[in-house]
């Protein structure tokens, strides 16, 4: 059941070449492509740009500059995997 659940929150490349942070694909000092994210620990998506880190829930990305912004300043390492239900 683990498996399923893992499996189920993990984005596909494609989805994750094409998506960007709705704060950072403003910014306008971040090269040409900026608000680019990472995927860590299989259920988040991380901006390196804007620093806001977006959960994935159900396989959904939670990309809500609200949702994002609570986030910043958590360490990836301490994000909680799986990420919480209620934002």
């Amino acid at each position: 059941m683990a498996d399923e659940a893992k499996q189920d929150s993990v984005i596909s490349p494609d989805l994750l070449d094409i998506l960007r942070c709705p704060e950072a694909v403003h910014y306008t000092d971040k090269g040409d492509d900026p608000g680019r994210l990472r995927l860590v620990h299989d259920c988040w998506l991380v901006c390196d740009d804007s620093g806001y880190k977006y959960p994935i829930r159900d396989g959904i990305p939670v990309m809500l500059i609200d949702v994002g912004k609570k986030y910043k300043d958590v360490p990836e390492d301490e994000l909680p995997v799986p990420p919480p239900a209620d934002d």
